[in-house]
């Protein structure tokens, strides 16, 4: 981590199990903050981790913040990074359908599992973070298809996603519920130790390139009317 990025981004710390916040989370904090959306708003960040996202949010002003994630480490870790950090963030242990009961909000945030595997996500541990089934969409459908009950209206929504998750079909799926959805954001990196790792298996399903060694992030940004 560089000077600069500790200066600009929460100070976390993450125990084993736990997402370490990665090129993605710090695109989507950027984009929480350079957006201009969050004053006086009410939160909600889905597939929380570190907690970063939320602690983010809460720091640009969010009035209220509801965090969710699936795992008891990750909600433990983000906890105890909002504490740290000096912020009020409601860490809760639940799915995207527990945490409706606690809106509708006016900005949701989120980092969902986007990277394809072989197989569908199940059970626990730290690759819940990321394994989201051959299309790499097991977790995105289910958010696109969940912002506009989750949003107030006028409310606005924003996550982080790479290329080989398909980002025209989470900008199709946005629209087709009623929300006006586009890209605002695309940044190229090169791979992590998870994507090489899995080089392998999207070279023998063909989808990645022989040899090629980095992905493209793409921030989606959403309003429901």
């Amino acid at each position: 981590m560089t000077a600069a990025r500790e200066r600009t981004y929460p100070t976390i710390s993450v125990d084993d199990g736990v997402y370490a916040p990665q090129e993605d989370s710090y695109l989507l904090c950027s984009e929480i903050t350079s957006l201009g959306i969050l004053p006086g708003a009410r939160v909600l960040d889905l597939c929380t981790g570190s907690g970063i996202a939320a602690i983010e949010a809460a720091r640009s002003g969010a009035r209220e913040v509801f965090a969710y994630d699936i795992s008891e480490q990750a909600v433990s870790c983000a906890s105890a990074n909002a504490v740290a950090n000096g912020t009020n963030v409601n860490v809760c242990l639940g799915t995207l359908t527990d945490a409706q009961r606690h809106g509708p909000f006016d900005v949701v945030v989120s980092n969902p599992p986007y990277v394809p595997s072989p197989n569908e996500p199940e059970g626990m541990g730290l690759h819940r973070a990321w394994d989201a089934g051959d299309r790499g969409r097991t977790v995105l459908d289910l958010l696109c298809s969940s912002l506009s009950d989750l949003l107030v209206p006028g409310g606005v929504a924003v996550f982080v996603q790479s290329e080989f998750a398909d980002v025209d079909e989470s900008v199709r799926q946005l629209r087709l519920s009623g929300l006006d959805a586009s890209v605002v954001r695309r940044q190229t990196i090169e791979f992590g130790p998870v994507m090489h790792e899995r080089a392998a298996w999207l070279e023998a399903t063909r989808q990645l390139d022989v040899g090629r060694r980095h992905e493209e992030l793409a921030v989606i940004f959403s309003r429901r009317p």
